[in-house]
């Protein structure tokens, strides 16, 4: 099987999932070209798992101090070159097409009739899932930004629906470092900074995709973006300050992290992933950089640690096979699989009561001590 994988690359999220599944489809040892759109094509960074990937200006979301700029966004978009390049991607050789919410990879499959997936979180909005914020345009967006002949939905709980649970680069716990790894690039760094330094306690390392070289400045280590660097920072810190995407919470919530999530303005994704979050029991929220809240937020303690399956490597087997089982089935066996905590589980039972989805929404749940 030949599959071309298109790849949003606006965020640094969709590029480590797609990371972790490009592992798990080469053991199987099917092909795959890749394709990623979004941002400049010298704004990628540690991609030698893609091979002799190609990327495209698609269309990027643009932020301005936290929050999503319309205006910004309206000028970059060039419909014509989307047009252009959608036009030139030649799908005939390829038996399947994956879309991580990958506008140009979606829509040239449709238009040379192969057969097209998506595997995002995007496509959890599909289904009747608890969310906050969403307009009748966004609705819209969702639906037409990346179409697809099918949708594997990834989220933290299945909330009775088909869906699948994250999609996550294993990281090994490591020694208790007594840092804050905070990774919020749509905040200006001197916010950051102004609001950090009030804690000469604590000491934080900033990941931001503005700096170029790392440097120390008071309690705060700012680091240049660097995967490896990262995840070993993630894997010992006491807790994770972060925007409302869902890769990063979903790599803290694997790892037993403290999570305080300040969501991009006017994304509601990103706004409902964190009131998910928050509903769940798995974090905090502030909706501004709010000292009372970090501050709330540093003595408080962690949820503790969800185990969820080899969703990646379940995946890339279930391509090999031809996807002859259905999405269903294959949700119901990786929820089985999931461990919650028992907290998290008696705050989902909670919720069942007065929630308007499925009465067996939680017939999946596995709880530990």
């Amino acid at each position: 099987m030949r599959i071309l994988f298109g790849v949003q690359g606006t965020g640094n999220g969709h590029i480590s999932r797609s990371r972790t599944l490009a592992r798990a489809l080469r053991a199987r040892g099917l092909e795959v070209d890749y394709l990623f759109s979004g941002r400049p094509a010298d704004g990628y960074f540690e991609m030698a798992e893609f091979g002799d990937y190609r990327t495209f200006a698609g269309i990027t979301f643009v932020s301005h101090e936290g929050a999503i700029s319309g205006w910004r966004t309206l000028k970059g978009l060039s419909p014509l070159r989307f047009w252009r390049d959608m036009r030139a991607l030649d799908c005939r050789d390829y038996d399947l097409v994956i879309s991580d919410f990958e506008p140009l990879s979606a829509h040239a499959a449709r238009r040379w009739g192969k057969p097209s997936l998506t595997i995002s979180h995007q496509a959890s909005f599909d289904w009747p899932i608890p969310r906050w914020g969403e307009s009748g345009f966004n609705r819209q967006l969702m639906r037409h930004f990346a179409p697809v002949c099918q949708s594997l939905g990834l989220h933290w709980f299945h909330f009775g629906q088909p869906l699948l649970p994250p999609i996550i680069d294993p990281i090994a716990q490591a020694h208790d470092n007594q840092q804050i790894l905070v990774y919020l690039p749509f905040e200006q760094t001197e916010a950051i900074a102004a609001l950090l330094s009030r804690f000469n306690q604590q000491r934080f390392v900033c990941f931001h995709p503005a700096i170029r070289s790392a440097s120390q400045w008071r309690n705060i280590a700012f680091e240049p973006q660097a995967r490896e660097s990262f995840k070993q920072v993630l894997a010992g810190c006491r807790g994770v300050i972060t925007n409302g995407g869902f890769e990063l919470a979903s790599e803290a919530l694997m790892l037993g992290k403290k999570l305080l999530v300040k969501p991009l303005g006017g994304q509601f994704e990103q706004l409902t992933n964190a009131k998910t979050l928050e509903l769940m029991g798995l974090a905090r929220l502030m909706d501004a950089l709010d000292a009372n809240a970090v501050r709330a937020w540093l003595d408080a303690s962690a949820p503790g640690q969800i185990l969820y399956p080899d969703v990646a490597g379940e995946l890339a087997g279930w391509l090999a096979d031809g996807a002859k089982e259905s999405v269903a089935e294959l949700s119901r066996r990786l929820w089985v699989r999931t461990l919650f905590p028992e907290e998290v589980c008696d705050r989902l039972s909670e919720l069942e009561g007065g929630c308007p989805l499925s009465s067996s929404w939680l017939s999946q749940v596995s709880a530990f001590d």
